[in-house]
């Protein structure tokens, strides 16, 4: 394929080519099997800077604008799409043009994006400023039945604040088992959140 994009900021083996970008896009719709916004595919092609950030979001534009992906449901206000089958066929048909690494950089920052993105939609954090320091208010949302867990946390700065949120943001099973552990104080609980806590130590 031709180089026919801009190439600043972009890796060493990363795609220069418009059609390989949309291959690319497609391939990652159809091997994440899960509906994606925009800007998520974007920062799964641009974060090991595989590709330029305005070709990328041009070439999905362009995939959109040819039918090749479409409207899927909204989250949280987040439009978000699936593959039509002619942008199936895309993936399928031209992955192969695409070099292994590329892909598999691509597909596992997708996916850890994902993640985090599942985490924040179950979980909440809000930092609430008090006389003397700031309240950090953890949440673990429960669906219709209300909130599983919740709890409040002092911290004496905002940036102590920010790494609280930060940290239960990243483990909130752990926080949960934890705490359940203390309470219930089931030995086998224990053991696994501590082996959890050394885990991320």
């Amino acid at each position: 394929m031709a180089f026919d994009t801009f190439d600043e900021g972009i890796a060493p083996g990363g795609i220069r080519s418009k059609n390989e970008i949309k291959v690319l896009i497609c391939y990652l719709f159809d091997s994440v099997k899960e509906n994606m916004d925009k800007e998520l595919i974007i920062e799964a092609i641009t974060t090991d800077n595989l590709a330029n950030y305005f070709e990328t979001s041009a070439a999905f534009d362009d995939l959109i604008k040819k039918g090749n992906l479409v409207k899927s449901e909204t989250v949280e206000n987040i439009q978000t799409y699936e593959l039509s089958d002619n942008g199936k066929m895309i993936a399928t048909q031209l992955e192969s043009t695409l070099s292994y690494t590329v892909k598999q950089k691509a597909y596992n920052c997708a996916i850890r994006l994902l993640a985090e993105k599942k985490k924040h939609r179950e979980n909440k954090v809000k930092i609430v400023k008090v006389k003397n320091g700031f309240n950090v208010i953890c949440k673990i949302l429960g669906g219709d039945s209300g909130d599983l867990f919740n709890f409040t946390l002092y911290a004496p700065t905002y940036e102590q604040a920010t790494v609280m949120k930060k940290n239960f943001y990243e483990n909130p099973a752990t926080f949960y088992k934890v705490v359940l552990a203390l309470i219930t104080k089931d030995k086998d609980t224990v053991g696994e959140a501590l082996e959890d806590l050394y885990g991320i130590l």
